[in-house]
């Protein structure tokens, strides 16, 4: 699954299933990280303040609208995030015009979803793979018309944990797929296609140009492959637990203000 597939959102708008994440990405390669996933065909791009690249995002977002024959702005789904410094409504406005001045751009096309959706989010976004399916939370959003987009799709990690791809379930699923559909298939995109069963989304990150481009390409799981994943999730775990050896652009404190 991918290749510009979309679902939509309880907004109205379309939203792709697949987009390109930027976490840990160094400013000096996501420039032209960001161009390639662009060329290659992805519309949604996942960033944030506290990554500390949004400047280099901008850069490549600027060549991609200058060189791709007929991309436009508004055929980009870009998000951003507010840290947990700048909630307070007088903080929110002047956050998102330093994100918007780092980028380059007029406007982020989230904040059109929280304007438009009142109280019930558009999208959550959460650490999701088969060894964390998270059933009971799947449920609640799709009674909620809630999009969930999975981070981490691989399991990467900064505690040293295997990866998914790694997983010699998911191995021989990419294997047997490969035979079976006379084509390559690597564990990676087996991991995305299951991400994006049943209208999920999902936004992996690489500054390869083969990967970025291997990424997006349309696979489908069959049901054995499907059951032989979920086997892998009847004891959850997580991979993605950045803590304090993160090494975060902005400050991890939050100042208390008492009446």
């Amino acid at each position: 699954m991918s290749s510009g597939r979309t679902v939509l959102l309880n907004t109205g708008h379309k939203f792709p299933t697949l987009g390109y994440g930027t976490w840990l990405c160094s400013p000096e390669e996501v420039s032209e990280a960001i161009f390639e996933a662009l060329k290659v065909g992805y519309r949604h791009l996942d960033l944030a303040k506290v990554y500390g690249n949004q400047v280099g995002v901008g850069d490549g977002i600027k060549r991609a609208l200058a060189e791709i024959p007929g991309l436009k702005r508004e055929e980009i789904f870009i998000t951003s995030k507010l840290w947990n410094n700048s909630h307070r409504p007088e903080d929110v406005e002047p956050t998102l015009d330093d994100t918007l001045q780092e980028l380059g751009l007029d406007y982020l096309d989230l904040e059109a979803i929280i304007n438009d959706s009142g109280v019930v989010p558009a999208v959550n976004q959460v650490e999701r793979h088969p060894l964390i399916p998270d059933p009971p939370l799947v449920d609640y959003c799709k009674k909620k018309g809630i999009v969930i987009t999975a981070y981490s799709p691989f399991g990467r990690n900064t505690d040293g944990l295997p990866l998914i791809v790694d997983d010699p379930v998911v191995k021989g699923i990419a294997k047997r797929l490969s035979e079976g559909q006379g084509k390559p298939i690597s564990p990676a995109q087996v991991l995305l296609a299951w991400s994006q069963l049943d209208g999920h989304t999902v936004i992996p990150k690489s500054i390869t140009p083969a990967r970025i481009l291997e990424n997006f390409q349309d696979i489908e799981l069959d049901e054995q492959a499907i059951q032989d994943l979920a086997k892998l999730g009847e004891t959850p775990q997580r991979r993605c637990l950045p803590g304090p050896e993160c090494k975060w652009q902005l400050s991890l404190t939050i100042s208390v203000h008492r009446a």
